[in-house]
Order: structure tokens, then sequence, then C-alpha cells
């Protein structure tokens, strides 16, 4: 087994204090102080995250836009320069490989950004293919770090060294770039690409920038940051962020054994557009599965959280499983997503979960739990 790779700002979450895991192949932080602080930072402030585990990869050439209409879930066509769009890469079986956000970060070019414990898996699937197209797959070996929180905008305004850059001809400002949507700006004379994108249900930047020059744009953000209540956040507030936002973290929510109707994600999918012929689409359009289970969201009272495997009943029927739990910090109160029988998903619906051999009272809602004040 080989050892975790680490980011280029190992030694920054070190001098920190960061408490490490292997996630995806690599070791990242879980948190630097406490996964609560951290979470209201987020909530009330801004988080400064290391996402450089990321997978990146480059789309280019005469056939790129068919290519990806064929590889992935998605109408390329319809993404205009500067727009970002979540798709995914499915299976033939139509199985969810990955979840994706896609950029058209060129006229001619498209940027893919992939969850890190499935960089080979998609990496594998977008390279068999390209068989038969004239297109260009590249990996990356750029940085990702991301700034979120309702602070976030004012923090990159104020960074030493970050100016807006007309050249990508992506006509934003900091202020005024719609969600999903990228722009490019400089560090210190290199380009990045900054998009309105993010994990934690809050306003926020995610940059990507050469790996050369990753360390200095966090020591620029994080200096920017302290004024305006800035804190380094680990994997242990992403994951209870995006949970109250109601995300999908693959290997809980996704995975190869389910169909993105099953995660609530059928929009995603382009089955209403005739002319898109995705890997997956056949399969789609010919199971019939009345009796998948569904994603829904569930809240309980107290403080005893359901977690991941949990299980789920109507009565003595066990119906279903958690896929995501904790104590919500910003709501105070348990919440859960699950997978539970399809006639069990009508919000208002009185289920329990097993927690620990105690039965929990826990009712259906609707996803997310939290939003934002915009």
């Amino acid at each position: 087994m080989t050892d975790p790779r680490t980011t280029p700002l190992y030694e920054r979450h070190s001098a920190l204090g960061a408490s490490f895991t292997d996630f995806g192949g690599w070791m990242m932080p879980v948190r630097y102080t406490s996964d609560l602080a951290e979470h209201h930072a987020v909530r009330t402030a801004a988080g400064l995250f290391d996402i450089s585990h990321m997978a990146q990869f480059g789309v280019g050439g005469p056939d790129r836009e068919a290519f990806l209409a064929y590889a992935l879930a998605f109408d390329p066509p319809k993404l205009e320069l500067s727009k970002a769009k979540y798709t995914m890469i499915l299976a033939p079986s139509g199985g969810i490989i990955d979840d994706l956000i896609v950029t058209r970060n060129g006229e001619d070019q498209f940027l893919i950004v992939a969850n890190a414990g499935n960089r080979d898996a998609v990496r594998e699937a977008l390279t068999e293919r390209l068989e038969g197209f004239d297109a260009v797959l590249i990996e990356l070996p750029d940085s990702l770090v991301a700034v979120q929180g309702p602070r976030a905008r004012e923090i990159l305004e104020s960074t030493a060294g970050l100016v807006h850059d007309d050249s990508l001809a992506m006509a934003h400002t900091l202020e005024t770039l719609p969600y999903y949507t990228a722009m490019g700006m400089r560090f210190r004379e290199g380009a990045v690409l900054v998009s309105r994108t993010g994990y934690t249900g809050e306003d926020g930047f995610e940059i990507s920038v050469d790996a050369d020059s990753v360390v200095q744009l966090w020591d620029a953000l994080y200096a920017a940051g302290e004024p305006f209540g800035l804190v380094p956040a680990g994997l242990a507030s992403r994951d209870t962020l995006r949970l109250e936002a109601g995300m999908p973290l693959y290997g809980h929510e996704l995975s190869l054994g389910i169909v993105p109707a099953q995660a609530g994600l059928g929009r995603v999918v382009p089955l209403k557009t005739k002319e898109a012929d995705f890997v997956g689409r056949s399969a789609l359009e010919s199971v019939v599965a009345t009796d998948a289970p569904v994603l829904v969201g569930l809240v309980a009272d107290g403080k005893r959280a359901g977690r991941a495997g949990y299980g789920v009943f109507d009565g003595d029927t066990r119906v279903g499983e958690i896929t995501s739990g904790a104590l919500s910090p910003t709501l105070g109160h348990p919440i859960a997503m699950a997978f539970v029988s399809p006639h069990l998903t009508e919000p208002g619906t009185l289920l329990t979960i097993d927690v620990r051999g105690t039965r929990i009272p826990a009712t259906v809602t609707a996803l997310p739990f939290y939003r934002r004040q915009k």
C-alpha cells in the first residue's frame, strides 16, 4: 500500500497545528482547533480550505464538445464562456462514477474538477471514452484553495497580489460574479481561475492556482482574512457544513450502485435532450426501479445523532439506512441523509433511527436543512 500523498500546503497545515487523516489517498487536515469553531466561522465569517487533493482535467481539441457530451451526463453547447455546471460521469449501468464540476474556462477549452478518491476512475473512464474523438485530455498539476463564508468576497478583494485579469474574456468582478461562474484573476503575475462555487452552503470562491504559487496565495488569503474572522478549516467542518446544505458526498450518498434520480439528482441528467447520447443514458431509460430506495433528509430532537450505516425503521420494519448524519452545529439538533423506501419520502413522515440500540424518532424533511440568507 502506498503512503498518502500530501499537498504543497502540508507544512502550512502542520505549523497551524492540524490533525490529519488519509482522505482519498491524500493526507489532509481534519481540524486545526475544533470542528465547531471552524464550522461556525464559515457560517458567520469565513473559512480557508485546502482542496488541492481534488483532481483537475483540461479538455480541448476540435471535438471537445462532442467528446464531453458523450463522456459525461452533460450538454456542453449550453455552457457559456465562464459558466460552470454540476454534473456526473456515469457507468454504462447508469451508476455514478463521480460527481463533477465542469467549467468552460476558454472559448476552446473546458475544466473538469473531480473528487480526489475518484481521480483514477475518472481518468480511466475519460481516457477510454476519448476513442474516436479529436479531443485532448490533460491532467493538470494545479492546486485548489477555497474561501467560504459571508465575508469571502471582502477577503479576496483585500488579498495582496490578487488582481483582476481580463485576458480570459470573462467580464466579471468579484462583486458581480454570479453563482457557478468563473473569472480570470492574477496572483503575483500568474494567472488564476476564481469560481464562485463551494461545498458549504455559503457564499464563497474556489481558486485554481499553479502549485508553485499556492503556498504564497494561502499566506496572502490568510493574512487578508484574519481581520474578517477567517480561520483555516478542515475536513470535519466541511462535512457538517455540506451535510447541513444537503450536498452529497461520494461514497455516502453517491456510488456506482446509485443512479442520479435516487439521489434527487435526476434534474442534472439531460434525458429530455433527445440528441444527448451520453454513456449510461440507455440504462437510465430502460431500468424502471420503482422499489429502489430514495434519498431523504431526516431531522430529530435531542442530541443523539444517527451516523452512516445506522438503520432506519418504520415500526419494526427496516426501511432504509443513513448515509450521513451529525448533530447540526448551526441548527442545534440531529440531521441525517438516508436512503429509504420510495413510499416513505413524503415530508412529515415519521420514522425511527436505531442509534446504538435505541430507537430515536425522526421526521422526513425536504433537503437542504440549511439555506443561507442572501
